[in-house]
């Protein structure tokens, strides 16, 4: 079977066969999990007979124009997990905006971790 060429995850179509390591058709691609902003490639949910399941970046040994490959067997494939809620999204401040000093300064005075700050507080 001639799956094409090697691709990114940002051009993977929808609707591209996805095989177990033994070959086998086990889905196909409903969609990529991704967050392009910063790079990061979570993984695909794929249709499997009309269950969506999460396939994990890890278990993904390569992504091609027609098809997608992965590290697994059926079987395991099989028992993968359906998709649930969102990637969770953290960020003290947005890219490229400039922190507070203030807030810096404040944290470095009461020892606070700046990363453990809830992402709902306000400047």
């Amino acid at each position: 079977m001639d799956e094409g060429l090697p691709i990114a995850y940002e051009v993977l179509a929808d609707g591209v066969p996805v095989y177990a390591a033994g070959g086998e058709q086990v889905g196909t691609v409903e969609h990529v999990v991704a967050a392009p902003e910063e790079d990061i490639f979570h993984g695909i949910v794929m249709d499997a007979r009309g269950t969506s399941r999460f396939v994990p970046a890890d278990q993904i040994a390569s992504l091609h124009e027609r098809g997608v490959d992965l590290r697994i067997d059926a079987a395991t494939a099989a028992e993968l997990p359906e998709p649930h809620g969102g990637a969770p999204a953290w960020r003290v401040n947005e890219p490229g905006v400039e922190p507070k000093p203030w807030r810096h300064l404040l944290d470095l005075i009461t020892g606070r971790d700046p990363r453990r700050r809830d992402w709902s507080e306000q400047d």
